[in-house]
């Protein structure tokens, strides 16, 4: 590619550098290939690898070409990434489950981020953040349909949405471990009593709402299934709860969006969304900053929901 266009080639293995542990090494890599990038004023780089100091080759995770065009963007003081994939920009929700659902505009990086982590894969969600502490956007591009204008993701933006919600995602497989106690809320510690169990069988939870005497922890199902009866019996030796109950097969799904926060009942219209569909909700989690709503249904109801939220806030845009 590099000989065909005529421009510089560099060997990303040069440029892009890892420490002895594989963990990326930002402030190294900008410095140097800022300065390399300087020196030419075209260049081919490929993507997805880097190298270890010793001159090893290391590679990212999967989508690591996304990362790096980050990171050169960073490099370069680029103007704009554009990343140029199969689709016309980062779309409300998965096509598997809604035909043709609408495109995106505009999404901040905020949003991404809580879309990605939920399932969401137009981009890789490590390549935001090279970008993001640079304040560049990323502008998502259909290589077969150049003339689109795809999403622009921005730190930032004063630009309205087009709907309420800007986006829906999520994942099956997770599992609940319900914990009673009567007078939790006034003994001191009892939270993070709870969440050693979870942390000495090195198991990570999502969602952790909680209620006077109950607290419910959400992990994945197939990580927390072989080490359930120690997770439990730990629980039981350092926190002495009443009862624990466990609830499998579950879904979360995120319904994400900067235009909830200015919009008074989005959260009554996504549970009618719901409740008109026959699905039944197992846990609501919604932080302070209104940017977003977690949902745990069960599994067999969760493309049930997601059609439903879509239906209500872009089809009826209610």
């Amino acid at each position: 590619m590099a000989n065909y266009l005529g421009y510089e080639f560099i060997d990303a293995a040069t440029v892009v550098f890892f420490d002895e542990n594989g963990e990326f090494m930002a402030d190294k890599t900008n410095k140097c290939l800022g300065e390399r990038l300087s020196k030419c004023e075209n260049a081919v780089i490929p993507g997805f690898y880097g190298s270890y100091e010793d001159g090893r080759v290391k590679t990212f995770s999967r989508g690591g070409s996304d990362i790096t065009g980050s990171i050169i963007a960073r490099a370069c003081n680029a103007q704009i990434y554009e990343n140029w994939t199969d689709v016309s920009g980062f779309m409300i929700t998965d096509p598997r489950i809604v035909d043709n659902p609408e495109i995106i505009d505009t999404i901040t990086y905020r949003e991404l981020r809580e879309l990605a982590y939920m399932g969401a894969s137009v981009l890789h969600e490590d390549a935001i953040f090279p970008v993001r502490k640079a304040g560049i956007p990323i502008n998502i591009r259909n290589t077969n349909s150049p003339e689109d204008r795809g999403t622009m993701i921005v730190e930032s933006t004063c630009r309205s949405p087009r709907f309420t919600i800007t986006g829906i995602a999520g994942k099956k497989g997770f599992c609940s471990i319900n914990i009673e106690k009567e007078m939790m809320n006034s003994e001191i510690g009892f939270g993070r009593k709870v969440l050693e169990a979870f942390e000495l069988e090195e198991i990570s939870f999502e969602h952790m709402p909680s209620g006077i005497d109950t607290m419910t922890i959400f992990v994945h199902q197939d990580e927390f299934e072989e080490k359930e009866q120690k997770v439990l019996a730990t629980i039981h030796r350092l926190a002495d709860p009443d009862s624990i109950e466990l609830e499998s097969d579950l879904a979360l799904i995120a319904v994400v969006g900067r235009g909830m926060k200015a919009t008074r009942g989005t959260a009554g219209r996504i549970f009618a969304a719901l409740a008109h569909a026959h699905v039944n909700v197992k846990m609501i989690d919604q932080g302070s900053s209104e940017l977003n709503i977690i949902i745990g249904v069960k599994n067999q109801d969760y493309e049930i929901a997601v059609r439903a939220i879509y239906d209500i806030f872009v089809n009826a845009q209610l």
